[in-house]
């Protein structure tokens, strides 16, 4: 008689499915118990991080200004078609909730978001709410024009209009430098305000340079680190991760203190006889690559030596017994084996460098900043919400890009198993 016919001694078969209808309630009583466990880092993942986020990159998507402010133009706006002058309704209504909301107090904030559409339309709106004529007034549209001529061109009506809805894709246009004409089409922007596009490729091109000279320095690093005995190591090791001692703006500072014109680099070139006059290292592109690939080198020496150490010695020693040279064997047996290490390590500096902004403000010039520098601008200066949401979601695009690439080519897993 087997055990589970002792344990049922009267049911046979049946005792075998009451058994393993114990185990499946046994393992999802595992399962939910352990899924309990995580209910609270879920939770505070999602309240700290999760939503915040959420809530930000809505804001690329939000329009909700007229809607709130100016009810009456905006439902009158609905009805016109955009072609032409707007008819005399929409003036009226125009006219009415300018008054309303100059009462209110809230006019600035329909001024401010119809000048993210219209430079100048900011002006524009508080004079005209200054002399505004009565609702009453025959011919509306032209008392307006005799206030400010603008008010005779379509393309301020239809900005309202395009306003309006409470969402809008006017901001995420911005950030590949498109943006609605006066008849609701999408056009490229004029050449003088096309910015982000050239912005964007210049924070991938920084990235991925900065990501290619950090492989290039760090493997052969991680190399020596994993392949020296472990009282050399050690003090390697403790040298890499110095810089992590000090605050980022610390370090990006001494950089900005070693490569000026009378810094110590130059001072240093001078005296050996390397150069003859100063050398411009900062305010430049070099300085950025040069400061950045400092800061960045340990997040790419330490998962390539991290992986490095789990690779047997014996395998290079089994390839020369084979007969393999050294320079061939460490290309075909060896190096195969670091892929993960190296996808892993360029994944964390990729995706770090296209967030940076203290180090290219502070040692970079005017054609170093990258997109994260016009997030914050947008977010602090111009208050301009929408359009730093907009670009942050850019960023975020970009970032999921190359993680779908890393996962085709390297794996996901390898995240986890260094292998």
């Amino acid at each position: 008689m087997t055990a589970v016919d002792q344990t049922y001694p009267h049911h046979g078969s049946e005792g075998r499915v009451a058994l393993a209808d114990q185990l499946r309630r046994a393992e999802r009583s595992r399962k939910i118990r352990a899924f309990g466990l995580t209910v609270p880092l879920i939770l505070f993942l999602l309240i700290t991080f999760a939503i915040p986020i959420a809530q930000v990159l809505f804001q690329g998507v939000k329009n909700g200004e007229m809607t709130q402010i100016m009810p009456g133009l905006t439902e009158e706006l609905e009805t016109w078609d955009g072609q032409g002058m707007p008819p005399e309704r929409v003036v009226e209504s125009f006219v009415r909730d300018v008054a309303a909301a100059s009462e209110n107090q809230t006019l600035a904030r329909v001024a401010k978001r119809l000048n993210f559409s219209i430079s100048g339309y900011r002006s524009l709106l508080l004079k005209t709410a200054r002399r505004l004529p009565s609702p009453d007034q025959s011919d509306l549209l032209q008392a307006l024009v005799e206030i400010d001529t603008r008010w005779s061109e379509r393309r301020y009506w239809t900005a309202m209009k395009q306003a309006s809805p409470r969402f809008t894709l006017e901001y995420l246009l911005t950030t590949v430098d498109r943006q609605f004409d006066a008849d609701g089409e999408i056009v490229r922007k004029p050449p003088e305000t096309s910015l982000y596009l050239t912005v964007l490729m210049r924070t991938l091109w920084i990235s991925m340079s900065v990501t290619l000279i950090c492989v290039i320095i760090g493997y052969p690093m991680a190399y020596l680190l994993a392949t020296l005995p472990a009282k050399y190591s050690n003090i390697l090791l403790l040298l890499l991760l110095l810089p992590f001692w000090t605050s980022l703006l610390v370090r990006t500072t001494a950089w900005l203190v070693l490569l000026q014109n009378q810094g110590v680099v130059n001072d240093a070139g001078i005296w050996l006889g390397l150069w003859e006059e100063p050398l411009q290292l900062i305010r430049n592109r070099l300085g950025v690559y040069i400061a950045m690939v400092h800061i960045l080198l340990p997040f790419m020496v330490l998962p390539i030596y991290s992986v490095m150490k789990g690779i047997s010695p014996f395998h290079l020693k089994a390839a020369a017994s084979l007969g393999a040279r050294p320079v061939r064997s460490f290309l075909k047996v060896y190096a195969p084996q670091t892929i993960a290490g190296v996808g892993a390590g360029s994944l964390l500096v990729f995706i770090i460098t296209l967030g940076f902004y203290i180090t290219p403000a502070l040692v970079g010039g005017p054609g170093d900043q990258m997109l994260s520098y016009f997030i914050a601008f947008s977010a602090n200066s111009t208050v301009n919400w929408g359009l730093a949401a907009a670009l942050s979601l850019m960023l975020m695009l970009c970032v999921g890009v190359f993680f779908a690439f890393y996962s085709r080519l390297v794996g996901v897993r390898s995240l986890g198993t260094g292998s």
